[in-house]
């Protein structure tokens, strides 16, 4: 039986040994092993920081984030395949949807993130400060990639997914990957880095695979590496607890296990739309990929007066649950990832019984589709009842990690949020109500536990992605019991693989470093207007010193009756006793206005293609008539753009600084505008 393959070090290999035999889930038929015994741990790490990490970094986050569109593009056309594996680790055509096709959805998210990040591999981190009063002196936050390797160590019950949304992250961040799933499921992880290898999009070391143990490797980890693990807080805790972690202060990032919850409002009743989507969200959460869901809902908190009708018509709502063989159409729930999770699955379940009793489903039997029950890991889902939830420590500690949830009373809001708590950190939280005070207490009150809490009532319910989906672009983590980490999140997950360095200079001497212009830099002024370069051929730093404008009080009457801005402080005859103004001031918008007539090049046509808009825009001076304005204009950032189809004229982003000074060189505006100009054909 042919074994998983390894790629490391830039090859196909396999493990020594027999290997761990692994399982089709549906069937108990063994597809085949997997080893990693006689594998050079530390080659691995050392391949990937010699030979993934340099190429990563030489590229722009524009190119990784092209590159990550190209791999899910070339991933797409490979799904039959992928959902054929899917099917033998349990899983049914919805569930390896989720799976496969979210996962490259992450790919694409990254993709598209590459916008938020200059043309650079490298970029700055929030606002500059001028450290000294003549501006000769400032700090900036620049981030730059680690020269590590990211180590992903996943669970069993996203192999896709769990990997592509961990990689998606690392490589817009110009970091390499050694991606380790769970053993059990990983022959589809396999499967999908097979295609990845063979589209050659990736460059050489920038993501290996290892399919079985993950041996020493971490024993060999050093302080530029990143580690994130998936799975129970038991092992993370071992993990994270590695001498070579401690001691080289490596970030450890862990998604552990979740004891999360859904909560129904105490002003939703039968007749609420609400009350039916309450009834949904926990049937889908118990069923979806059998349970088997970091952001599976554990604990349901219902009103004490309603709970007897919610407990029957969630039964009537799980009895509709079709299951077995996932490749049956009328199939609607698959089975756990394998034998030995299904006696995982059971054990823990007796461990709830102590304070819980089951009112739905059973342990010994379960009614299937196209399936063997003695063969195959299949459970029929799993609904408990604690009448006691403040006095059952079991409920809010164990977690059988399949179809089962635990139905719980409460008298008031204040009492479910302290429910919440008692999971001592969940990954996310649910609050079904069309009460906006409730959910303002509930979000306050349980937020500091939970890394996600979705508010869902009828407004949202058609759109809302649910409670167990995390998102590319929101934090997927959570504090204390659920590995106070986070994931994904953005911008912000891909700092975790960059560091942030403070960098202190002159502004020019930042400009140089960043190749983002710093107020107080020196300028470019060679005489020709920056309108009349094209993209390729504007430099940063490139400025125009304008013309001076005189403001009249007609300018400002004129501009005020044709913006239907009459507000007091723009008006001749106002009593300014008392205001913030000695006079009739001038619009904001208006000194913005007459800025871009004294630095637009007019008439004629040039590579400037439109206004793409404004980032930043701040009055910091009045502006009374009599005063003279005068504009520094300077292109502070270019940002290049792909085309969207052939025809499209070849363009780019430019970030220009514009800073208002009135006739005593004081600062009376400043902005950030964008404009669309022309690449030279």
């Amino acid at each position: 039986m042919a074994k998983l393959e390894n790629y490391i070090l830039g090859k196909w290999i396999t493990g020594d040994g027999e290997g761990q035999p692994l399982f089709n889930a549906v069937t108990g038929e063994q597809i085949t092993t997997a080893s990693t015994k006689g594998i050079d741990f530390k080659a691995i790490l050392d391949y990937a920081r010699t030979k993934g990490n340099p190429a990563l970094r030489k590229m722009s986050f524009h190119e990784r984030g092209l590159m990550l569109r190209s791999l899910a593009l070339h991933l797409r056309n490979h799904l039959d395949r992928f959902y054929q594996v899917s099917y033998q680790t349990g899983a049914t055509k919805a569930d390896s949807w989720v799976d496969i096709e979210g996962g490259i959805g992450n790919l694409f998210s990254y993709a598209s993130l590459r916008r938020k990040f200059p043309d650079e591999a490298y970029c700055l981190d929030g606002e500059q400060h001028i450290l000294g009063k003549g501006s000769t002196f400032m700090g900036h936050h620049l981030l730059v990639p680690k020269e590590g390797t990211a180590i992903h160590i996943n669970a069993f019950n996203f192999p896709v997914w769990g990997m592509l949304e961990k990689i998606a992250v690392n490589l817009l961040a110009g970091v390499p990957a050694i991606v380790k799933p769970a053993t059990v499921t990983s022959y589809l992880t396999e499967s999908v880095v097979k295609e990845i290898i063979a589209s050659g999009i990736l460059p050489k070391g920038a993501l290996q695979l290892i399919c079985g143990s993950a041996g020493d490797i971490l024993q060999h980890v050093t302080e530029q590496d990143v580690v994130t693990f998936t799975g129970s807080a038991t092992t993370g805790l071992m993990l994270k607890s590695t001498p070579a972690i401690l001691g080289n202060n490596v970030p450890f990032t862990m998604e552990a296990d979740s004891l999360n919850c859904i909560v129904l409002g105490d002003d939703v009743t039968p007749d609420m739309p609400e009350w039916d989507i309450f009834l949904k969200e926990v049937r889908k959460e118990m069923t979806t990929k059998c349970g088997q869901k970091c952001t599976a809902i554990r604990r349901i908190f219902v009103p004490e007066n309603k709970i007897e009708d919610i407990q029957i018509a969630l039964g009537k709502a799980l009895s509709q649950t079709t299951i077995g063989n996932p490749l049956n159409e009328k199939v609607r729930m698959g089975s756990l990832a394998g034998l030995s999770q299904k006696e995982e699955v059971k054990a823990q379940v007796q461990k709830l019984l102590a304070s819980s009793q089951i009112i739905y489903g059973s342990l010994d039997s379960v009614e299937l589709i196209d399936a063997d029950a003695a063969k195959g890991a299949f459970i029929s889902p799993i609904l408990l009842l604690n009448e006691n939830p403040f006095h059952s420590k079991e409920v809010h500690e164990v977690e059988a990690f399949g179809p089962v949830s635990t139905l719980m009373p409460y008298k008031h809001i204040d009492d479910a949020i302290a429910l919440a708590k008692m999971g001592k950190g969940s990954l996310v939280s649910s609050v079904v109500t069309a009460n906006r005070k409730i959910a303002r207490q509930y979000v306050l009150g349980a937020g500091p536990y939970h890394g996600r809490i979705l508010v869902l009532n009828q407004e949202c319910a058609k759109e809302s992605t649910g409670h167990g989906s995390p998102l590319p672009l929101l934090v997927h983590g959570g504090p204390g019991r659920a590995g106070g980490g986070e994931e994904m999140g953005g911008i912000r997950g891909v700092k975790h693989y960059m560091q942030r360095v403070a960098i202190q200079g002159s502004p020019e001497m930042i400009t140089a470093i960043s190749n983002v212009y710093q107020a107080g830099a020196k300028g470019n002024t060679n005489g020709i207007h920056p309108f009349k370069k094209y993209f390729d051929e504007l430099q940063i730093g490139d400025q125009l010193l304008t013309e001076k404008r005189l403001i009249t009080a007609e300018d400002i009457d004129r501009f005020a009756d044709l913006s239907g801005d009459h507000f007091y402080a723009h008006l001749r005859d106002t009593d300014f006793s008392g205001t913030m103004f000695e006079k009739q001031v001038a619009h904001g918008y208006l000194i913005m206005s007459i800025a871009a007539g004294l630095f637009v090049s007019s008439y004629e046509k040039n590579p400037v293609l439109l206004n793409y808009g404004i980032d930043e825009l701040r009055f910091t001076k009045p502006v009374y008539p009599g005063a003279e304005v005068q504009v520094r204009f300077t292109c502070k950032e270019k940002i290049r753009q792909e085309k969207k189809e052939p025809a499209d004229i070849d363009k780019g982003i430019v970030k220009w600084l514009v800073e208002i000074m009135d006739e005593t060189g004081e600062i009376t505006g400043v902005a950030t505008i964008l404009t669309m100009v022309e690449r030279k054909a």
